[in-house]
C-alpha cells in the first residue's frame, strides 16, 4: 500500500516536492512513496487534468501531497479541462471536507512579516476551511449571452446543514486540543446562506461543544481582524469562499505564502490530502528559487494526521525552525538560497 502519494503538479510543483522527496529520504525512509502526473502535466500527457486512475491512486493511499497546477499555458483550455478542475474534482472525490490553514509565525520570521513584530510574532491560530461546497460547486453556474448583447454571469453558493455542521465539528475538536476557542465566520447580514451557517454552528456548539468559547464574526470584520489584531483567533470556520481568501490574507503575516501548509481531511481513517497553498508560481518556475518549506511542512501535517508519525512530524517541524533560525532564506523571505539549498538546510538540520 502506498503511503504518500505525490502530485507534483505544474509550475513550482515539481521543484518543491523533490525538496520533500530529499527530506522523506532522510526522515522516513521505509515510506512508500508512489508519484503521478496531476494538472496541466496530466493534461498535456493524457487529455484530463485528473485521471481515473490517479484519482484511485489517491483513494487508495494513506496520504497524497500535490505540489501546485496551472499557469498561462492552460488559459484557452475548456474550464472542465483546466488544471484547476483536477485540483476540484481531487477534493470531491477524496471527499476532503475540511481544509486546515495553519497561520503561523516562525519565531526567526518575526521580522519578515509586513506587519510589526509584536503583531506576528508568537502568532499560532488555524483555520478551517469548507472545502467541497459553497460557491466553487454551486449549480447552477453559466456564462449567457442577453438580448442585449451583453453577458450575465451567475454563480452559486449552497450550503447544506449536514456540510456545515461537520465542518464545524472538526474546528470544535481542534479548539479543544488548543486554546478552546473557535470564530465562525460568514456573511449572514446579507446572504441566506451565511444565515444557515451562522444557524447550524450554534446549533451544534448548544449541543455539543458549550465548553468551547464560540463567537460569530462577519467575513469582512475577520479580514481587518486578522491583519489588526491576528492573536486572538484561535481557531476560525468559515465557507469555500471566504476561507480561500482569508487564508491567503492571513499567509501573508508569517513573512510569505511559501511557508504555508495544508491539510484537507475527511471522515476519520479516510486519506488526507496536503499541499501549500501557494501556487504554481510560473514567474519563477525553472529559476530554483521557490520556498519549498510549504510543500516540507505540508509533509509534516501528513506524517501527523494521516499518517500517525508524530514523533517524526515534530522532529520535522523542529528541523524547519534550527533551519530558519541558522538564517536559511529563499528569495521570498529576504534571502539567497535555492529551492534546494533550502531544502539541504532543512537536511543539515535533521541529522545535526
Amino acid at each position: 500500500m502506498t503511503d504518500l502519494l505525490l502530485l507534483p503538479g505544474d509550475g513550482i510543483g515539481p521543484e518543491v516536492i523533490a525538496e520533500v522527496r530529499k527530506v522523506a529520504a532522510v526522515l522516513a525512509p521505509d515510506l512508500a512513496l508512489d508519484e503521478r502526473p496531476f494538472g496541466g502535466k496530466s493534461y498535456d500527457l493524457h487529455g484530463e487534468p485528473l485521471t481515473a486512475e490517479t484519482l484511485e491512486a489517491a483513494k487508495s493511499a494513506k496520504a497524497v501531497l500535490m505540489g501546485a497546477v496551472g499557469g498561462p499555458k492552460w488559459t484557452g483550455v475548456a474550464r472542465d479541462k483546466r488544471p484547476e478542475a483536477g485540483l476540484l474534482g481531487l477534493r470531491a472525490g477524496m471527499n476532503v471536507f475540511a481544509n486546515l490553514r495553519p497561520a503561523l509565525c516562525f519565531q526567526p520570521l518575526a521580522d519578515a512579516s509586513s506587519l510589526k513584530r509584536e503583531v506576528v510574532e508568537g502568532l499560532d491560530f488555524m483555520i478551517v476551511r469548507e472545502l467541497t461546497g459553497g460557491i466553487y460547486f454551486g449549480e447552477p453556474r453559466f456564462i449567457e449571452t442577453l438580448p442585449s448583447g451583453g453577458k450575465r454571469a451567475v454563480d452559486t453558493q449552497v450550503y447544506t446543514t449536514a456540510e456545515i455542521e461537520r465542518v464545524a465539528r472538526v474546528a470544535f475538536e481542534l479548539a479543544r486540543g488548543r486554546r478552546n476557542k473557535v470564530h465562525s465566520a460568514e456573511k449572514s447580514n446579507v446572504m441566506d446562506s451565511g444565515l444557515l451557517w451562522r444557524e447550524v454552528v450554534t446549533d451544534l456548539h448548544k449541543r455539543e461543544y458549550s465548553d468551547v468559547q464560540l463567537e460569530h464574526i462577519l467575513a469582512d470584520n475577520a479580514a481587518m481582524q486578522i491583519v489588526k489584531n491576528p492573536k486572538q483567533f484561535d481557531v476560525m470556520v468559515t465557507d469555500n469562499l471566504f476561507g480561500d481568501i482569508l487564508s491567503d490574507a492571513a499567509a501573508q503575516l508569517t513573512g510569505s505564502l511559501g511557508m504555508l501548509p495544508s491539510a484537507a481531511l475527511g471522515e476519520p481513517g479516510a486519506p488526507g490530502l496536503y499541499e501549500p497553498i501557494h501556487g504554481s508560481a510560473p514567474d519563477i518556475a525553472g529559476k530554483g528559487v521557490a520556498n519549498p518549506m510549504a510543500a516540507i511542512l505540508s509533509f509534516e501535517m501528513a506524517l501527523r494526521w494521516s499518517l500517525s508519525r508524530s514523533d517524526l512530524a515534530d522532529r520535522l517541524f523542529a528541523a524547519v525552525d534550527k533551519a530558519l533560525a541558522s538564517g536559511a532564506r529563499t528569495p521570498d523571505l529576504g534571502g539567497a538560497l535555492t529551492t534546494a539549498q533550502m531544502g539541504d538546510a532543512v537536511v543539515t538540520a535533521l541529522q545535526a
